[in-house]
């Protein structure tokens, strides 16, 4: 099978999408919400485009950290991020949201959380990246994208849990 560079998925949340775009954009929770993610630490806080942050990560015995840098914060419609380790880029994480049918007008209703990732590991120094990536995460970057799927799933089930509350 050959190598996916973008998975996504998508869950139906009970709740408008601007507060799904503030329990997101808090990337501070996503160490509850992760099956990799331990915690996340803002230098500068608030996040917005071109601000950064540091995950800190486990999967197993691996642990690892990361810079992330926010490329995209536009309010309850998409938040992502782009990953880098030791300056270069892994990938880029987002969320977008998006209102289903019948929900009114003022922003109520259910709401579509889409969770996407891309891998940003390729031309130069991508062989090092991905090499980094089986170190630290024990995964080989040809089984990334099924890793991250089923990561997603438990997220966003559990982004749906905390907001429905």
């Amino acid at each position: 099978m050959a190598r996916r560079w973008t998975v996504e998925e998508s869950i139906l949340v009970r709740a408008p999408r601007a507060q799904l775009y503030s329990a997101v954009a808090n990337v501070r929770a996503m160490g509850g919400w992760s099956p990799e993610c331990r915690a996340v630490w803002v230098p500068r806080p608030p996040l917005r485009t071109g601000r950064g942050f540091v995950g800190f990560n486990r999967k197993g015995p691996f642990v690892w950290f990361t810079w992330c840098r926010v490329v995209r914060a536009e309010h309850a419609r998409e938040f992502a991020f782009e990953v880098s380790t030791f300056g270069l880029p892994v990938a880029r994480w987002g969320y977008r949201f998006e209102t289903v049918a019948g929900a009114d007008a003022a922003g109520g209703g259910d709401t579509k959380v889409t969770e996407y990732w891309e891998d940003l590991r390729t031309g130069r120094g991508a062989r090092f990246t991905e090499l980094l990536g089986l170190v630290f995460t024990g995964t080989p970057a040809g089984r990334r994208a099924d890793a991250n799927r089923a990561g997603m799933r438990i997220t966003l089930r559990r982004i749906k849990d905390a907001v429905e509350r």
